[in-house]
C-alpha cells in the first residue's frame, strides 16, 4: 500500500516540478516566449483561417445541393387521385425527402407573383397555360447528378409524366465543384498544416537551443532523459494551447470584419474552436518532443 502512494507522489511531483520549470521559462526569457507563442499562433492562424474558407464554402454548396429538385410536368387531365397517389408512392423512395403536388392554378399564381414585369400577358390568357406538376426534392447524400438521374429515369416511367426537368448540366456543374472543392482543400490544406508543423518546430528547437548550457548541467549532474524532457514538453504543450487561443482570436476578428463589410459568414463551433486549440497544444507537444529528444541524443 505504501509503495503505489510513494510512486503517486513521486509521479505528482515530478509534474509540478515540470510545470514550474515550463512556467519559469516565460519569466526567464519572455521575448522568446513571447516569440514561439506569435510564430504558433500566425502558423495556425493561417491554417484555420483557410479552415475557415472550407466551412463558408462547404455551407455555400449544402445551401445549393437544397435547391436541387425534379419537377414532373403532367399531363392535362389528370386526375388529382391519381397525383395523390403517386405523391405517396413517390415519397417511399429511399432517395426523396418530399414531393409537392403543384396546381395548375397554384402554377399561376406562383408565376404571376414572381414575373410582376409580365402581369399583362398573363391576363391576356384566356386559359391557364401552366400545367400541374409534382415538385420532388431529394435527401441528403442523393442530390448528385447520378443519383438525380436515376430517380428522373424513375419518374418518367409514370404514364402521366408529360416531361421532367432536373437541371442534368447545373447538377453536373454541381458535381465537379463539389470534387474540386475537396481536392484543392485536401491539397492546400496539408501544405497548412505542413508549413506550421516546420515553423512550430524550428520555433521549440530555437528554444531548446537557447537552453542548451542548462541541459548540459543537468546531465552532468545525473538528471535522467524523462526529468530533462517533461519541462520542454509542458512548455510546448502551453504555448501551443496560447498559439492556438490567439489564432482562435486572430479567426474571429477576421470573421467580424467579413460580417461587417463583406458577407454574412459563419465561424467555428464551439467543438471546432476547442479543436483548433487542441490542435494547437498537440503540435507544440510533438514539436517539443522531437526537438529535446534530437537534442539529447547531441549531448
Amino acid at each position: 500500500m505504501i509503495q503505489p502512494l510513494t510512486n503517486r507522489w513521486q509521479a505528482e511531483n515530478r509534474m509540478n516540478h515540470a510545470i514550474r520549470e515550463a512556467l519559469l521559462v516565460f519569466r526567464r526569457w519572455p521575448a522568446l516566449s513571447v516569440l514561439s507563442v506569435t510564430t504558433i499562433a500566425f502558423a495556425l492562424f493561417v491554417a484555420s483561417l483557410y479552415s475557415l474558407v472550407v466551412i463558408n464554402l462547404h455551407r455555400t454548396l449544402q445551401s445549393i445541393e437544397e435547391r436541387v429538385e425534379i419537377v414532373v410536368y403532367l399531363l392535362r387531365g389528370t386526375p388529382v387521385e391519381v397525383a395523390t397517389v403517386a405523391v405517396r408512392e413517390i415519397e417511399a423512395f429511399p432517395e426523396v425527402a418530399s414531393a409537392l403536388y403543384v396546381t395548375a392554378a397554384e402554377a399561376l399564381r406562383r408565376a404571376q407573383a414572381e414575373l410582376v414585369e409580365f402581369q399583362g400577358i398573363f391576363s391576356e390568357f384566356e386559359t391557364n397555360p401552366l400545367p400541374a406538376s409534382l415538385e420532388v426534392r431529394l435527401r441528403p447524400g442523393f442530390r448528385g447528378s447520378d443519383a438525380v438521374r436515376t430517380v428522373a429515369e424513375r419518374l418518367r416511367a409514370y404514364n402521366f409524366a408529360e416531361d421532367v426537368q432536373y437541371g442534368g448540366e447545373w447538377v453536373a456543374k454541381l458535381d465537379r465543384l463539389r470534387n474540386i472543392g475537396g481536392i484543392v482543400g485536401l491539397l492546400i490544406g496539408g501544405a497548412f498544416a505542413m508549413a506550421s508543423i516546420i515553423i512550430i518546430g524550428t520555433t521549440i528547437r530555437m528554444a531548446v537551443m537557447q537552453r542548451a548550457p542548462e541541459i548540459a548541467i543537468m546531465r552532468l549532474v545525473g538528471a535522467t532523459d524523462g526529468f530533462i524532457r517533461r519541462p520542454f514538453l509542458v512548455e510546448g504543450c502551453i504555448k501551443g494551447a496560447l498559439g492556438g487561443a490567439a489564432a482562435l482570436g486572430l479567426c474571429y476578428a477576421a470573421f467580424a470584419a467579413i460580417n461587417a463589410f463583406l458577407f454574412q459568414a459563419q465561424f467555428f463551433t464551439t467543438a471546432q474552436s476547442a479543436l483548433l486549440v487542441g490542435v494547437g497544444t498537440a503540435l507544440g507537444l510533438l514539436a517539443s518532443a522531437t526537438s529535446v529528444r534530437k537534442h539529447l541524443h547531441r549531448v
